[in-house]
């Protein structure tokens, strides 16, 4: 009969566990880009302190179209439908449809942003 050889238990190495979780958090940290979020400002909603001289512009933005007072715009012309619609210093009202990413609106508010004289305000 052959003889048995008795089972040992063998101890844990944690070192080549350790190595791979190095690993892991080098390839992550060499992989992560770090970028700086553009900062846009928004004007609050105050106190009315008097009467615009001209009527505000009402621009609707919705997930897949924006109208500029009723009529339907595009994010490369809206700026120059803006500057037609109103003379100096025309004052915008943003107004959010249901569905709306915060990506959409920053992408409207950068766009408006390059229009030197724009008040634009977003609506909640």
């Amino acid at each position: 009969m052959a003889r048995r050889i008795p089972f040992r238990r063998r101890s844990l190495s944690l070192t080549s566990l350790i190595d791979v979780i190095f690993l892991l958090l080098l390839f992550f940290m060499l992989t992560t880009t770090f970028t700086r979020t553009a900062e846009l400002p928004l004007v609050a909603g105050g106190s009315g302190t008097g009467v615009a001289q001209a009527a505000p512009v009402f621009l609707r933005l919705s997930p897949q179209d924006m109208t500029l007072n009723g009529q339907t715009a595009t994010l490369d012309t809206v700026t120059a439908q803006i500057t037609g619609l109103a003379q100096d210093d025309p004052q915008v009202l943003v107004s959010l449809a249901p569905g709306v990413n915060a990506q959409r609106l920053a992408d409207l508010l950068a766009a408006l942003r390059r229009q030197p004289g724009l008040r634009v305000q977003v609506l909640g």
